[in-house]
């Protein structure tokens, strides 16, 4: 049974086999086109195998099946197909027919090619057929590229090993519950982090694409949504995820991509995660150089959408190449356009045009935008003027692939009063690194959308800013002129290093320890010159009278006792998910609840336990969840996989068993909890092993010395020839 994690690590690991010295920003566009055109292959399928009433077949007996039903019934079949899912593929273009051709020796690249030209014809003339227009052009996937080979019988022998990645993975299945997009969106991210600065064009760092998408779902009633700068459709797709099921059903997607290969991607992406046609509007063009999408009943009005996202590039050069004037309804409100040296406020201007008086605006941009003069400080005043700022959240730098500077993300609203603060975030020094790049983990990420929804303040972290501060300001934004850095450095104190003692300001700024447990620290402390203590008693008995503490313990007994609780109720919620339950859904509520849980305890920081739920979530419990959700909880707890392991390097590299494993179970709990005695009895005759061998090899040093009486003994022990001579056995 493979899981959607299994499905994740095998793909990346055959890209990376298969690609060879091929940069990963190129190849993307092979193997994701390739895995998106199997969805369609197995869609037509699928629709003729339900129309038919083929249920039983295998695949190839339903490729035979479909090739004679279209000999007998042509275009009337074609025109079927057609009118369910709005194309077909014909039977000889089917992915299927490529694995039997290959299968049976007769694979052709050219097939390929003719099969990817041939879809073009395929789709119906309606409403939703631009969606699915171009989505294979020789721009997007040119099979005939010498980086797939330097030869014919290369190229061949290379898309054959791609196409066969997917041979087995029935696309239909896997889109139930949303494993398919899960699994091409993963594949995007591990393309984008392999191709550097080229992944700007395409891709938004998950952790990034979260903090946006949560706040705007959190902000808005959103039917549309609009990035004008779409990539893969990331930022898209994820605001989508944090609404509810209704919702994402109604939603209408809007984006626009200049990189034609990119826009191609985002359509496919979109449509594996089951967006229908009729909901997604993408097109292919330049947002800055002619406003899109315009309202044609209302000539200069730009459709208005309750939420638009974007992260667009940083800082465009040459933005104006189309020579816009300032009168373009796009940038009228801030009376000047922006430098052509720099784009960042152009993108913002186009996304605040474009969104609805009650909607919510999220983009990402350079922290120049919050400081920089000359125009754009025109611009910022115009914005603060009308208060469309809502909240500015300051990131760590080198959280993406294309830049180490850090970011902001802007929020901004047209519908806030005139006198409403604007919300200041610093979270640049909350990540972990990881590699290369600096991550938000889950806890920082709902840090930022707590604080953004409850308008909290917090020192050294978020700050409300009112108009008179930013007037004081200049409209200057940066973000430290607003939160200080708190100082997390204890100064060094000269008296305490030369006269001995521990300054009584140190023991003051314990202040958890002198709310919880005064008595306890003072106890424990003596004056030994004015304003210096130092400690009675040794540190670790310290501790242990602190953790012993009445107070202390019956805390901690109640968060333990709560935390039980927390456990058992959804230990029974766990075991009996089925094919219909909602993950995502589940563990959300599972966050929101420790998180509830926790903040009823002063000083208990209730994000680090929300991050321990997250990572057993994503450790071990969804790769669990989906394995019983497709048998059950029992039938899982029985099931045994071979445990594969990889041995050998280079030509030798294979993969053997190595024993079993349970698919939910560990084999050592089984083990520990089964056979207890039976380890026990093993354990006692491995000792007794390691002794005897021990003994042994003692012996058999004392007995190289011949005067010794072991020597004597061996002597004696082992069989003579005739001469009194001794043999290499024993007698």
């Amino acid at each position: 049974m493979i899981t959607s994690e299994a499905i994740k690590r095998r793909l990346w690991d055959g890209a990376n086999e298969l690609r060879g010295s091929m940069d990963a920003s190129r190849y993307k566009d092979y193997m994701l086109g390739l895995m998106f055109y199997k969805f369609l292959s197995d869609k037509t399928l699928d629709t003729f195998k339900s129309t038919a009433g083929l249920n039983h077949l295998s695949d190839e007996e339903l490729v035979k099946e479909y090739q004679e039903a279209r000999a007998e019934y042509g275009d009337q079949l074609d025109k079927m197909i057609q009118k369910v899912l709005g194309y077909y593929v014909a039977p000889e273009y089917l992915y299927q027919t490529w694995i039997i051709d290959i299968n049976s020796g007769e694979f052709e690249v050219q097939k390929v090619t003719d099969s990817l030209n041939n879809f073009e014809r395929t789709i119906s003339v309606s409403g939703d057929s631009s969606d699915f227009k171009g989505l294979f052009s020789s721009s997007t996937l040119d099979l005939s590229d010498t980086a797939l080979g330097s030869n014919l019988n290369e190229r061949s022998k290379n898309i054959k090993a791609l196409i066969l990645l997917f041979a087995d993975l029935n696309m239909i299945d896997l889109q139930k519950g949303d494993v398919l997009g899960d699994a091409y969106e993963y594949l995007i991210g591990q393309f984008a982090m392999e191709s550097g600065k080229k992944a700007g064009e395409f891709y938004t760092p998950r952790q990034v694409s979260e903090v946006m998408a949560q706040i705007v779902a959190k902000s808005s009633s959103i039917s549309s949504i609009y990035d004008p700068t779409v990539g893969s459709g990331s930022l898209l797709l994820t605001v989508g995820r944090h609404l509810d099921e209704d919702s994402r059903k109604n939603l209408d997607y809007y984006g626009q991509e200049k990189n034609t290969s990119t826009y191609n991607l985002s359509r496919m992406n979109l449509l594996l995660h089951g967006v229908r046609p009729d909901r997604m509007t993408i097109k292919n063009g330049d947002t800055l150089a002619e406003d899109w999408p315009e309202d044609p009943e209302r000539p200069n009005e730009g459709v208005l959408f309750d939420a638009v996202v974007m992260n667009p590039p940083y800082s465009l050069k040459n933005w104006n190449r189309s020579e816009i004037k300032v009168n373009d309804p796009r940038f009228e409100i801030a009376g000047v356009l922006p430098p052509n040296s720099k784009g960042d406020y152009a993108f913002l201007l186009h996304g605040l045009f474009h969104l609805g008086t009650q909607g919510t605006m999220a983009i990402v941009l350079p922290h120049g935008v919050l400081f920089r003069g000359a125009a754009e400080g025109e611009i910022r005043k115009r914005l603060l003027e009308k208060n469309y700022i809502d909240t500015i959240i300051g990131l760590p730098s080198n959280m993406f692939t294309n830049t180490g500077i850090p970011v902001v993300v802007m929020i901004l609203k047209k519908n806030r009063e005139l006198t409403e603060p604007i919300l200041i975030i610093d979270a640049s020094k909350d990540f972990t690194k990881i590699g290369k790049q600096n991550v938000l983990l889950e806890k920082d990420i709902a840090k930022i959308v707590d604080t953004y929804v409850e308008r909290r303040t917090q020192d050294g972290y978020s700050h409300l800013a009112n108009r008179e501060e930013t007037l004081e300001n200049d409209y200057n934004l940066n973000i430290p002129r607003y939160v200080m850095s708190m100082e997390e450095e204890i100064p060094h104190d000269v008296d305490a290093h030369i006269y001995g003692g521990i300054p009584q300001t140190n023991i003051n700024d314990l202040k958890i320890l002198k709310a919880m447990v005064p008595d306890v620290l003072e106890d424990s402390l003596k004056e030994i010159h004015e304003g210096y203590v130092e400690l009675v008693k040794p540190i670790d008995e310290l501790t242990d009278d602190i953790l012993n503490n009445k107070r202390v313990v019956e805390k901690t007994n109640h968060i333990i006792s709560l935390t039980e609780q927390f456990i058992q109720k959804y230990w029974d919620r766990l075991r009996l998910v089925n094919k219909d339950s909602n993950l995502n859904k589940l563990m959300n509520t599972m966050l929101v609840e420790i998180k509830q849980i926790l903040s009823g305890f002063n000083y208990v920081d209730t994000y680090d336990g929300y991050q321990i739920v997250a990572d057993i979530w994503n450790d071990s419990l969804i790769n669990d969840l989906e394995i019983i959700a497709n048998a059950d909880f029992y039938t899982a707890g029985r099931m045994r996989e071979p445990n594969m392991v990889t041995r050998g390097s280079g030509k030798n590299k294979r993969e053997e068993q190595d024993g079993w494993e349970g698919s939910i179970i560990p084999t050592d709990l089984i083990a520990k909890e089964l056979y207890a005695e039976q380890l026990a009895e093993i354990e006692e005759m491995k000792s007794r092993l390691q002794e005897i061998e021990s003994e042994l090899s003692e012996m058999v040093d004392l007995a190289k010395d011949e005067d010794s009486e072991e020597s004597e003994y061996l002597f004696e022990a082992v069989r003579k020839n005739s001469e009194g001579e001794p043999l290499d056995e024993c007698q």
